[in-house]
């Protein structure tokens, strides 16, 4: 029986959003003590001179525009980091006993190596190009002096074997291209 196989994800997730929020806080903190000084309410006690400063300024000027315009743009990639889920060239291995905890991924690349290993065994093919995506693996082979629909059919076999072997949670569909 095999357990459900979710996702890698990058550890990187609860930092970035920790960070972004720490950034937002800031950022509305300012925005705080602005308005305040704009209303004509003091400002806080540790940042009058900041403040002070801040009221000389208008949204207009280039330094406020460029400012502004930076910390956004800082903002948006830390929320980025954040919600995208990253080692996303791992795939997802087949668990026997999803009771263990124990989890097992194989890089995109590692499994292309070993099918495009398997698919140069195929006789009459010269070369082959294994691109491993999360639904599809993309292969190209360039055959030399077999039918191409033989060469093609060789190499569906020993791909869905390989795929089989490689013991992926969700195996991808090959895609298969022979060409002279």
């Amino acid at each position: 029986m095999t357990g459900p196989a979710a996702r890698f994800r990058s550890s990187r997730r609860v930092p970035a959003a920790l960070a972004a929020l720490v950034v937002l806080g800031v950022a509305a903190l300012f925005l705080y003590d602005l308005a305040a000084v704009r209303a004509g309410r003091p400002g806080m006690g540790w940042r009058p001179e900041f403040a002070r400063r801040l009221a000389l300024r208008t949204p207009a000027d280039l330094a406020v525009q460029l400012t502004g315009g930076a910390l956004a743009l800082a903002g948006v990639l830390l929320l980025l980091l954040a919600f995208t889920p990253g080692l996303r060239g791992i795939l997802p291995m087949r668990t026997p006993d999803p009771a263990t905890g124990v989890r097992a991924g194989l890089g995109r690349r590692d499994a292309a190596q070993v099918l495009r290993d398997r698919a140069m065994e195929v006789s009459g093919v010269r070369s082959v190009r294994v691109k491993v995506g999360r639904s599809h693996i993309a292969v190209r082979a360039t055959s030399h002096f077999r039918e191409l629909d033989d060469v093609r059919a060789d190499l569906d076999e020993v791909l869905a074997v390989g795929i089989e072997e490689l013991g992926l949670a969700h195996p991808p569909q090959p895609r298969v291209r022979v060409r002279r």
